[in-house]
């Protein structure tokens, strides 16, 4: 068994993932990947606002995020791996009218989570709410609002489930820490449980907006704003479970974080990569100029191997 393997096992995705592993998803690479490297340079990483990837088990389909450049609108678009490469991008089905994002597909297929403004019960919606679909043999089914206790009347963000069916998520809801916490709910028999603050170990008095959990619920990367240590304008970190709490975070450093935004952060399936977008550009291309390529300091989307987030 070699030392990839043991880490997909280690990720307890079970025995889909298992499946999975046993093929080449799409977004490997030969080799290491020590430094964090452009994906799909040129089809999904254009010069738009591409952020917060999701692929499906198989690695075969990608969900991810287009925005406006002041990061004031956002639509979910999909691109399939066909003949050996990544298709033009796609307005997915199931987005466009409202503003949608933060879209993840779990392990087993059967559910993908987004974030969305769209109407809740015919009632327009100026926050962003958790909404779910299952996916049945014809493909998606409808859009759910996941309703209360997950959605408040604040803003969540970013819905990434354990293995166990624990929900994280981002919320701006009164009570927290600072104006915006991480919290996770529990799955219960009947839904979720109440949002729990993850407390003080991880959230401050600044930001904490995005939380990506191993499966295992080992460890925790997160996107936070306003921390003494950042780097930019938005910086990741990672903690550690210690029991019941967790480590001190600690900030990624300047190979992951830039003076820029730096979000999305997202575990691939076969847990081998790390996932997260930036706005980090080439100091070649003169600042707001060249939208028609990446590196021109709006989001692109980038992967590096996980093992150099965990020390391994």
């Amino acid at each position: 068994m070699g030392a990839r393997t043991v880490v997909t096992a280690a990720f307890a995705l079970g025995a889909t993932a298992v499946l999975f592993a046993a093929t080449r998803a799409p977004y490997r690479v030969d080799g290491p990947l020590k430094e964090p490297d452009l994906f799909a340079d040129g089809v999904v990483s254009t010069g738009a606002f591409e952020t917060h990837p999701a692929f499906t088990p198989d690695g075969k389909t990608l969900y991810f995020v287009r925005s406006t450049p002041q990061f004031t609108d956002w639509k979910i678009y999909v691109s399939r791996w066909s003949d050996g490469r990544w298709t033009t991008p796609e307005m997915a089905p199931f987005s466009g009218r409202d503003r949608d994002a933060d879209p993840y597909v779990t392990a087993d297929g059967r559910q993908l989570f987004f974030i969305s403004d769209r109407p809740v019960d015919g009632k327009p919606k100026e926050d962003t709410d958790i909404w779910v679909m299952s996916r049945s043999k014809g493909g998606w089914g409808e859009p759910r609002h996941l309703g209360p206790p997950v959605n408040s009347d604040g803003n969540e963000w970013l819905p990434r489930p354990a293995a166990n069916g624990t929900l994280y998520f981002g919320s701006d809801r009164p009570g927290g820490l600072g104006k915006t916490d991480l919290y996770r709910s529990r799955r219960t028999a009947s839904g979720y449980g109440p949002a729990e603050n993850l407390g003080p170990a991880v959230n401050s008095e600044a930001d904490e907006y995005e939380p990506c959990i191993a499966p295992d619920e080992s460890f925790l990367v997160f996107m936070a704003d306003g921390r003494p240590d950042a780097v930019g304008g938005g910086d990741l970190y990672i903690a550690s479970r210690n029991g019941d709490s967790w480590t001190p975070p600690r900030n990624l450093g300047p190979a992951i974080n830039r003076p820029g935004l730096d979000i999305a952060p997202y575990l691939s399936p076969d847990g081998r990569y790390f996932f997260f977008a930036s706005a980090r550009r080439d100091p070649a291309i003169p600042k707001g100029q060249r939208p028609d390529i990446s590196r021109n300091g709006l989001g692109d989307i980038y992967q590096i191997d996980l093992d150099v987030l965990l020390g391994r």
